[in-house]
């Protein structure tokens, strides 16, 4: 890819060193799955810099004691919790309707890897509907507020996991194929990367900048709770010569792509250790796939989208 967004920060870099000196003050955030990992972290950030933040969390009892810790850490009394599951339609279409004003930045983090197979009441499968179709409809259902506050940001986390495979369009539930806990991952993941591709082509002319991230391999957050083997005892710097991070670096690539004004103006990327990502190769997790940022699968995957979604409400 030509002109790779660079910049001076690096795995090691965490997210406070990326808000540092950066003033978000009259902004307004929300960030999913913001009670725990590096939701929280993001939250923390944005809050520090001056952002009014929105914790839009399941759990809104979890959320409130984060929100909590939050304003003593930052001294920011603007730090709010609103119910959201996003495998339910109806709960996207209820936290959007609760939603007033112009909204500057929007970070979709919150996700869930390698469940068993689990389906929602559509009958779609878990990982798609939460990871995808549930941030889907919010952004898209948002579009007004985020066009409302003049330049805003969509962050849109998504993960290595992508390379593992692509979106099964001729069976995105599994209706027809044996389920695969790690290829419905991988195709969620896929899909945000393709959301954002989408959504930036869309929406360049509205002010609304959308870019996709790569946060690694990161320690001890409850995304790794399906798995046998949770990332802390992964061998850092193993075979994949991917370091694991903490909470704090594992955050710093959402923050710099919701905040950061080394990346103005930037739209449609794919970001991992705060640098634009290099493509994929083979033996290497690292990287972004061709796939992944195919217009013509980005532009199939939203029309999808838009008719599933549609069904459902």
């Amino acid at each position: 890819m030509s002109n790779r967004i660079s910049t001076p920060f690096t795995a090691d870099t965490t997210a406070a060193e990326v808000i540092a000196g950066v003033d978000l003050s009259g902004k307004r955030a929300i960030v999913t799955g913001g009670s725990s990992g590096i939701g929280t972290e993001t939250a923390r950030a944005l809050a520090s810099a001056g952002a009014e933040v929105t914790l839009a969390v399941r759990d809104v009892e979890a959320g409130t004691r984060v929100a909590g810790n939050i304003i003593a850490a930052t001294g920011n009394t603007n730090v709010f919790v609103e119910q959201l599951d996003l495998s339910d339609q109806m709960s996207v279409a209820a936290f959007v309707s609760r939603w007033s004003g112009p909204l500057d930045i929007l970070v979709n983090n919150a996700g869930i890897m390698a469940t068993p197979e689990l389906r929602t009441k559509e009958g779609w499968e878990l990982q798609f509907a939460t990871n995808h179709l549930g941030h889907f409809a919010l952004t898209t259902e948002l579009h007004d507020a985020l066009q409302a506050a003049g330049q805003s940001r969509v962050v849109v986390v998504s993960s290595v996991g992508h390379v593992n495979g692509e979106v099964l369009f001729d069976d995105l539930d599994f209706a027809q194929h044996p389920y695969d806990a790690w290829a419905a991952y991988s195709q969620s993941k896929t899909a945000n990367i393709l959301f954002a591709v989408e959504a930036a082509k869309r929406w360049a002319s509205d002010g609304i900048a959308v870019n996709a991230l790569n946060p690694g391999r990161i320690a001890d957050t409850n995304l790794s709770r399906h798995m046998e083997t949770p990332p802390a005892t992964f061998d850092p710097k193993g075979s994949t010569g991917v370091s694991v991070k903490t909470i704090e670096q594992g955050a710093a690539t959402s923050v710099l792509l919701a905040a950061s004004p080394l990346v103005d103006g930037v739209t449609g990327r794919y970001f991992e250790d705060c640098q634009e990502a290099v493509p994929f190769e083979t033996g290497v997790r690292r990287g972004v796939t061709e796939y992944a940022l195919d217009p013509a699968k980005a532009e199939r995957l939203w029309q999808v989208s838009i008719h599933k979604i549609a069904g459902a409400r």
